[in-house]
Parts: structure tokens; C-alpha cells; sequence
């Protein structure tokens, strides 16, 4: 007798490759910079004793962080289409992300760590002897500033391809 073949399985992902356009096109270069100066700014803030306001910035930091590696991580692989809802409008998923979130959170990090820093301006003065966060909250200023600079950089550039009637990232 004839032996019945076997159910289909699910159907073959292909396999996982890099978006090396998306890697050399400006916003990849832009989400580098952003998780490379993201980083920086939280590990800043982290690695010294902080108190008060200064545990928003780092909530602020560090989930803006984590969104923007998802979304290069998705972009790299080219595996948007696999995010529901959000998938088909990448776009603009993007541009929200910069533009609403990661710059309005990061320019409130920011000033956030100014503030502090210039109230520990008087440490800063030659021969002050004790443990002085000048340094660590101006460094993670002017960090957040940058980064926040980045960010509109990426979302200006999503917005100019969506006004172009472009769809895609790259």
C-alpha cells in the first residue's frame, strides 16, 4: 500500500542575513551613534551615586536605549515585517520614535544633568578635597545633548522620506 506523505510543515524562514544597506544608509549610521552615545550617557549616570531627579534620566536613558536597539536590531536583520501593526508602518515607526519619544525624553535627561551639574560647580575649584560629580554629570550632559541632537538628526531624515512618499527606511 501506498504510505501517506508526511503533513506540511511551517513555512521556511529565510534565512538570517544583514541589511548592509541599511548599515551604510544615514539612519543606520545615525542608530550607531545614538546606542554608542546612549551608552555612554547611561553608564555615566549609573556608574556614580545619583540621586533625586537624576533617576528619571536614567529610566529616561536607558528605555530609549533599549527601544532603539530593537529598532536596529529589526532593521538590520530586515525583520520589521515580523513586529504587528508596526511592521507595515516602519516609517513611521521610526519617526515617532525620534522625534515624539527619544528627543523629548533625552532633551529632559539632559537638562536634567545640567541642572545637577551646576549645582556641584563648586567642587570643581582647585583644591577641593572631597568626592566631587561635577565631571560625571556635565560628561553625561553633554553626552544626552549630543544624542538628543542625534535623534533629531534620524527623525528629520524619516520625516523628509516620508514627505517624499518613500515607505521604506532605506
Amino acid at each position: 500500500p501506498p504510505t501517506v506523505p508526511p503533513p506540511p510543515g511551517p513555512p521556511a524562514r529565510g534565512s538570517l542575513s544583514l541589511h548592509r544597506a541599511y548599515l551604510r544608509s544615514p539612519l543606520g549610521l545615525l542608530r550607531v551613534g545614538q546606542l554608542v552615545l546612549g551608552a555612554a550617557f547611561w553608564v555615566t549616570v549609573a556608574a556614580h551615586k545619583y540621586e533625586g531627579a537624576a533617576h528619571f534620566a536614567l529610566f529616561a536613558a536607558v528605555l530609549v536605549w533599549l527601544l532603539t536597539l530593537a529598532l536596529f536590531g529589526l532593521s538590520l536583520l530586515g525583520r520589521w515585517e515580523l513586529v504587528p501593526w508596526l511592521g507595515s508602518r516602519w516609517l513611521l515607526t521610526n519617526l515617532v520614535h525620534d522625534l515624539a519619544l527619544a528627543v523629548g525624553l533625552y532633551a529632559a535627561a539632559t537638562g536634567i544633568m545640567g541642572h545637577k551639574a551646576k549645582q556641584r560647580s563648586f567642587c570643581n575649584l582647585p583644591g577641593y578635597s572631597q568626592h566631587c560629580l561635577y565631571s560625571a554629570y556635565l560628561s553625561a550632559s553633554i553626552c544626552g545633548g549630543i544624542t538628543a541632537c542625534l535623534y533629531l538628526f534620524s527623525g528629520l531624515y524619516c520625516l523628509s522620506r516620508r514627505c517624499q512618499d518613500q515607505r521604506d527606511i532605506i
